[in-house]
């Protein structure tokens, strides 16, 4: 580990800038992520937020600066190591269409050789842990409603218990009954697994429910970082005109 690295950190970013095709994406990135809270990016389509998460799984790299995980920079990780220890959900889940639901949350721990007797019931574990029925772990994504998939996304992502997990906009694609129970059911489960969980999301009202922090983003650079109730009363011109733009109140409730 880098002895200059803080170890409550399970994630930090150090002055990061990204450039793609001659554009700033991200700029000028200084943050630090603690062990077990929820950090939630929030801002607008095109703001950094989805730049941001990607260079933590180094799926992008840093055009200047340092991203640390786990105090080491990505650079220095074996690349398949680091995206195991780091569980993915993007919206829709993007499950693997031609394997059932079992095949899809065991995956990783398949290819980490774990023994079919162990996967089976991590899978039944899992299933049960999102909500769902253990008998849908024959059937194809296709045959699952879009929350059912969403779950095993989630499922999926926990299989082999990563430490660390992102979330790109997990429940955007959703209705809204069953976004708000996702949200619950994201709420009990992080409580209970107490991950390190970098959450993508333009929904204020989400990011307020689910962060620990909330992150304002806006033109690839960080403009506001407060617990959720000191991000809604924060006078900051960019994070006023956000809330207001959303449409809420200092409680976090949509204005009447």
């Amino acid at each position: 580990m880098n002895d200059s690295s803080d170890s409550r950190y399970a994630i930090e970013f150090r002055n990061v800038s990204c450039v793609r095709s001659g554009l700033p994406i991200v700029s000028g990135l200084n943050l630090q992520i603690h062990r077990g809270e929820t950090l939630v990016l929030l801002g607008r389509s095109g703001s950094g937020k989805t730049t941001t998460l990607k260079l933590i799984n180094h799926l992008l790299t840093p055009s200047e600066g340092d991203v640390l995980v786990d105090g080491r920079s990505t650079a220095a990780w074996d690349v398949i190591r680091l995206r195991r220890m780091i569980g993915y959900v993007i919206q829709d889940a993007g499950l693997f269409p031609h394997f059932t639901v079992e095949r899809n949350v065991g995956l990783v721990p398949q290819i980490e050789n774990w023994p079919r007797e162990r996967i089976r019931p991590r899978v039944e574990e899992l299933l049960r842990l999102v909500g769902l029925d253990h008998r849908l772990a024959g059937r194809y994504p296709r045959e699952l409603s879009g929350g059912q998939r969403q779950r095993v996304g989630v499922a999926r992502a926990l299989a082999a218990d990563p430490p660390i997990l992102l979330m790109d906009e997990p429940f955007g694609a959703l209705d809204p009954i069953t976004r708000v129970e996702l949200q619950g059911e994201f709420l009990a489960l992080q409580r209970r697994l107490q991950k390190t969980v970098v959450f993508v999301t333009h929904d204020l009202r989400e990011a307020l429910l689910l962060g620990t922090r909330v992150a304002l983003m806006d033109a690839g650079r960080l403009v506001a970082l407060e617990p959720p109730q000191q991000f809604l009363e924060s006078t900051q011109a960019q994070v006023a005109a956000y809330v207001q733009a959303f449409g809420v109140n200092h409680h976090g409730e949509p204005n009447s």
